[in-house]
């Protein structure tokens, strides 16, 4: 008996699966850095977006200031020819100016909150989409419609999804389309659900006959209680690293629409359509495009560092097969 207390007694505590997944993740450096960094971007969206917005903003993208356009970083105003209610801030202009006199810092903090927002509400649309049809994939699958089962319907139509050239559908539905962030929102998480379908397909393919479904089943608990309560919080650990790298595909999508004209319009400003706007003046004012351009490298490259160390926190033999 003592020999039992004394080997109960060394047995480790016990650590909480978040716990856990959190101090896998932090080993990651390049992940954790990338972590950080997006919550200073976060900040930095919520900042341009109480500076930018309302009425009578402290930071106006929109004001043009014809005598101070394409002016570089860190160039003083001209109080003799710009107004004192339309100085910028900190009497300097941070990131230089634009052809029409606008500040380009003004349009950058409003840029990213306007980018993220596109990011994110598509990822959200698309993981609604996707959980809906791999679920039903995943859990009626063999329910046969005629010759086929729904589990074979529903992935042939994700693999028919899969054929088209996503980037193209998008273009030429927006081109039919009236331009506005919603549509590009809507538009961009409608064409970017099939690799969500697909992860959630495999976890309830591999859910469905565990114990803790069947015993859910044998207590008559109904179907969709069983599916929203106990198999879909199981199956999120790969749709939450697919998401973050979802949120970067979208921003990339909408610079590139923004770039081509098609995505979201003026006045609003995108770090797609600032990016666009240079592209005139690259080698007059070259800050115009490396400001917008490196800025979408960074974050883009932070959520797939980020999105990678959340795949190697929820499946660690990953790591140790490196």
């Amino acid at each position: 008996m003592n020999d039992q207390a004394a080997v109960v007694e060394e047995l480790p505590p016990e650590v909480h699966p978040l716990r856990e997944r959190w101090n896998l993740f932090r080993r990651n450096r390049a992940a954790l850095a990338s972590f950080f960094f997006l919550l200073f971007l976060f900040g930095v969206a919520l900042t341009g977006l109480l500076l930018t917005r309302g009425t009578a903003p402290v930071i106006d993208p929109t004001t043009v200031r014809l005598t101070q356009k394409l002016l570089p970083p860190l160039s003083p105003y001209d109080p003799e020819v710009v107004a004192p209610e339309d100085a910028p801030p900190f009497g300097l202009y941070l990131l230089g100016t634009d052809d029409f006199g606008r500040d380009l810092f003004a349009r950058m903090l409003q840029g990213s909150f306007v980018s993220l927002t596109i990011g994110f509400v598509a990822v959200g649309i698309s993981i609604i989409v996707g959980i809906f049809f791999g679920g039903l994939a995943g859990y009626y699958g063999r329910i046969k419609l005629g010759f086929l089962t729904v589990d074979t319907l529903i992935m042939r139509f994700v693999d028919i999804m899969l054929c088209f050239p996503t980037f193209f559908l998008i273009l030429t539905v927006v081109a039919l389309l009236p331009p506005s962030i919603y549509n590009i929102m809507i538009i961009i998480g409608l064409t970017s659900w099939m690799q969500t379908a697909r992860f959630v397909r495999a976890e309830f393919l591999a859910l469905r006959d565990q114990d803790f479904v069947l015993a859910a089943r044998s207590q008559a608990i109904p179907e969709w209680r069983i599916i929203f309560l106990h198999m879909v919080p199981n199956a999120l650990a790969p749709v939450l690293v697919s998401a973050t790298i979802g949120v970067a595909t979208a921003i990339l999508t909408e610079s590139a629409l923004s770039y081509l004209g098609f995505g979201v319009q003026p006045p609003d400003a995108t770090w797609g359509n600032i990016l666009a706007d240079g592209r005139a003046f690259v080698f007059d004012a070259p800050w115009l495009m490396f400001i917008p351009g490196f800025t979408i490298l960074f974050v883009v490259l932070a959520f797939n560092l980020c999105g990678e160390g959340l795949r190697e926190a929820f499946n660690p033999k990953l790591r140790e097969n490196r």
